[in-house]
């Protein structure tokens, strides 16, 4: 079996049983890049013991977790808009939550410093730890360094601060159960699993979460769209993507996506936009 085929069949048995990726690999004690690619089929030749603690996780054998039988389950029927839309991919900062930038202010307000060292200095260092070129650790102690701080955990801030979009919390669950859903951000590592455990973020069966720390490719890049797709597994005019960011919705569009801008002002009205598009 090759690389594609095996990740195509545990992406299968991850759904059937129920579980996201974050949730299969804290259960297996794998790290999420390395489930990630191997459900895209980057990795080849992953190692057996990787793949026997899948297949122990989720509750097969190892052979019937590669036999094409084993992990055909009866799913539910999900539907294609009118506009032949069939899969929709969710940012999180600005559409799922806001507010984050109140981080700034409290840490503002802990240490006496003016915001806008603070937030200048945060965006120096957001594309690479956002990217995965440097850990949460590297940037917490880089970010606490450059303001003069002994130490500083930006997670804790960033969390403390966010709030869920109520309009979207409630509006998530029907969107998955009608349509194929992800998560598309450009998002430091660990937050959306940290998002998630808070309530922040729905737990929902996402079909792919496509982790910007986690790709290595942060949008408007052309590439994280690339391997969305090939996640998501539908054609580019089939998936449609729901973001606050004009200029990521661009990308996404050159792509050949459709796209809707959301309004964290106006999230009723955004979301009668998005309920609109998804018509069936």
């Amino acid at each position: 079996m090759d690389e594609k085929s095996l990740g195509l069949r545990l992406q299968a048995a991850r759904k059937a049983a129920g579980l996201t990726q974050q949730e299969l690999c804290q259960k297996a004690h794998l790290a999420y890049s390395t489930l990630a690619k191997i459900e895209r089929g980057a990795i080849k030749a992953p190692s057996i013991f990787t793949i026997q603690s899948i297949a122990d996780t989720i509750g097969l054998t190892l052979d019937e977790l590669i036999d094409s039988n084993a992990t055909k389950k009866p799913k539910a029927v999900k539907k294609t808009s009118k506009s032949g839309i069939s899969f929709v991919y969710f940012d999180i900062n600005g559409c799922l939550v806001r507010f984050f930038h109140q981080a700034f202010s409290r840490l503002g307000q802990e240490t006496g410093m003016a915001i806008d060292q603070i937030e200048t200095t945060f965006w120096h260092y957001n594309d690479a730890v956002c990217r995965g070129e440097m850990s949460i650790d590297d940037f917490n102690k880089s970010y606490a360094q450059r303001l003069g701080l002994e130490a500083l955990d930006w997670q804790r801030y960033y969390l403390d601060a966010v709030e869920p979009i109520p309009e979207m919390l409630n509006f998530l669950p029907w969107v998955s159960e009608h349509y194929e859903i992800g998560l598309l951000s450009n998002i430091m590592p660990g937050f959306i699993a940290a998002l998630q455990a808070a309530g922040k973020v729905p737990t929902l069966p996402y079909h792919s979460i496509v982790d910007s720390s986690v790709v290595g490719a942060i949008k408007p890049e052309l590439k994280i769209y690339k391997i969305a797709q090939e996640m998501a597994g539908v054609p580019a005019e089939q998936i449609l993507f729901v973001d606050d960011s004009r200029t990521n919705l661009m990308g996404a569009e050159k792509s050949g996506w459709n796209v809707l801008w959301f309004d964290d002002y106006k999230p009723i009205e955004s979301v009668n936009h998005i309920r609109q598009a998804l018509t069936f």
